[in-house]
């Protein structure tokens, strides 16, 4: 059994963040390079936050901690984010 999800259960907390839906989005992982669909991540929520994971190398891709002041959006382990226009 796994302790994760896939990307899509992200959409409803990124939803609060974006004006997109971003699992739709296209991601490049910073470790390995892999490309794909932001809904293909391993999504983790057993921490404190929200941790997307890559696929293909397990790489920390972004991390969502909402406190309650304040959201927390890290990226640093996305090379990119691309996001289709309307």
């Amino acid at each position: 059994m796994t302790d994760y999800l896939d990307g899509n259960a992200a959409a409803g907390a990124l939803s609060e963040v974006f004006a997109v839906d971003v699992t739709a989005a296209i991601a490049r992982c910073d470790g390995c390079g892999q490309t794909g669909v932001f809904a293909d991540t391993r999504l983790y929520l057993n921490a404190p936050g929200m941790v997307a994971r890559c696929p293909g190398c397990d790489h920390v891709l972004l991390r969502v901690v909402t406190t309650p002041t304040e959201t927390y959006v890290d990226l640093r382990g996305l090379t990119y984010l691309r996001l289709p226009t309307s």
